[in-house]
């Protein structure tokens, strides 16, 4: 039987878990520089939420968020041992009243199929980038 979950927002004892999880992921932009990685989550208009189990992050995601209308979804992951459980579904859940937006916008390549499964708007979209940057790590 698995712990229950809960959800919270992010606190400065979190980041050794969230960036456990982005590691595992191969998110190097995020593990690499913990000092940059702490600024990212805590910045003026970003909202960013933990699930945990048994007292260890197991889910993080944070926005960026302008309170009044739009949102925007940076990162979402969830522990591959948690996934399928209903984690990302409740952090989602969770942090929509604290962004104070009507809506959410987000880029994916891996999650098609758990973001369609939610009410949306399918759209078109792009990621920009400064000329001569890689485009290949998050």
């Amino acid at each position: 039987m698995r712990a229950p979950v809960d959800f919270r927002e992010y606190q400065e004892g979190d980041l050794g878990g969230v960036l456990a999880s982005c590691d595992q992921e191969g998110w190097s932009s995020y593990v690499d520089d913990r000092d940059r990685a702490r600024k990212v989550f805590t910045s003026p208009g970003v909202v960013s939420v933990v699930a945990i189990a048994s007292g260890d992050v197991i889910g993080f995601a944070y926005f960026q968020t302008d309170r009044a209308i739009q949102a925007h979804l940076s990162l979402l992951v969830v522990g591959r041992s948690f996934r399928r459980a209903g984690v990302a579904r409740g952090i989602v859940s969770y942090v929509f009243p604290l962004l104070g937006a009507t809506r959410v916008d987000l880029i994916t390549d891996t999650a098609e199929d758990f973001y369609r499964s939610l009410y949306h708007k399918e759209e078109s979209g792009f990621r920009l980038y400064p000329p001569g940057i890689a485009t290949r790590d998050a």
